[in-house]
């Protein structure tokens, strides 16, 4: 199964990489930081080539179900420190890296890789979750699922949507809501945390809006139920990427940017309406409490 293979070499990644090296892993074309290595350091720079050779094989793991994952020159760089006048800075490479400066690339050719990367860490951590867990059933209902689905798709850019959507589907239909809630915790915690400076619910649309898988968010005033210890928040989406399927709106990478920034208050339950063309989300966060929809949510009048 996928996941087994992601999760042994993330494993060997994770067992090579050292919080206080000097080296670290980039994209010697675009300077992007290649998943699943982009926040790791090594004590070596050929402990960081080994770990290289992990990342690339951990990225043609996933390449199987998704041909449009980018195809990254994996190379070895050197942080400097200090920073002092006319040198580098600390987490600067001490080989050129050079920029993706090709001509022909659309302004939006950054926001197009970054959706890309983006879609299949989480379908990376969640595949390694179900294998961890022995859901062996769903992994392989979701391949099934992504490959109907991605014979109906033009573009072949819209591929990793595809397989997040088959995710949620999935997810929804197979696992108990405990279960689902057990797997979306364990593959927040297999992601980059986000910035934990910012609040939860900022942090998390802003960097799926980074990253594009939505054009905008409005936040609307939290409203909180003491005696039911919940607090809820509507937030408004322009230009979600993912699309509805049976009835139902696919949030499998929005609720797992939001568990990531979740402290002691992880979303509960999600309503989804749809309101002039955009997406009209009512979260509900609480300390104790079973969850509902996590994965695809059925879509409901608007009011």
């Amino acid at each position: 199964m996928v996941g087994t293979t992601l999760a042994e070499l993330r494993d060997r990644i994770e067992t090579l990489a050292s919080p206080d090296g000097e080296y670290y892993l980039v994209c010697a074309r675009t300077g992007d930081r290649p998943v699943p290595a982009a926040e790791a350091r090594f004590g070596s720079r050929s402990t960081a080539q080994r770990a290289a050779r992990a990342t690339e094989q951990y990225r043609r793991a996933l390449r199987r179900y998704d041909p449009r994952l980018p195809h990254y020159d994996v190379v070895v760089c050197q942080a400097v420190e200090p920073h002092v006048a006319g040198e580098r800075r600390a987490g600067d490479s001490t080989e050129d890296v050079p920029a993706d400066t090709d001509s022909e690339d659309a302004p939006a050719e950054p926001t197009r890789r970054r959706r890309i990367d983006l879609c299949h860490s989480v379908a990376a951590a969640v595949f390694e979750t179900l294998s961890a867990a022995g859901h062996d059933a769903v992994e392989s209902a979701v391949m099934d699922t992504y490959f109907d689905l991605a014979e109906t798709v033009d573009d072949l850019d819209d591929l990793c949507v595809c397989l997040l959507e088959s995710m949620a589907t999935e997810l929804d239909r197979r696992l108990s809501p405990d279960e689902r809630a057990d797997v979306l915790a364990d593959a927040a915690g297999r992601l980059p945390p986000v910035d934990p400076a910012r609040r939860p619910i900022p942090a998390a649309f802003s960097h799926l809006r980074d990253r594009g898988l939505l054009d905008g968010y409005v936040e609307s005033p939290p409203s909180v139920d003491a005696d039911g210890g919940t607090r809820s928040v509507v937030v408004r989406l322009s230009g979600y990427v993912l699309s509805p399927r049976n009835g139902r709106l696919p949030v499998l990478p929005l609720v797992l940017a939001l568990y990531r920034g979740a402290d002691d208050w992880p979303p509960t339950a999600l309503r989804a309406a749809r309101v002039d063309g955009d997406w009209r989300l009512t979260l509900v966060f609480a300390r104790d409490g079973g969850p509902e929809g996590l994965a695809s949510v059925p879509i409901r009048p608007a009011l």
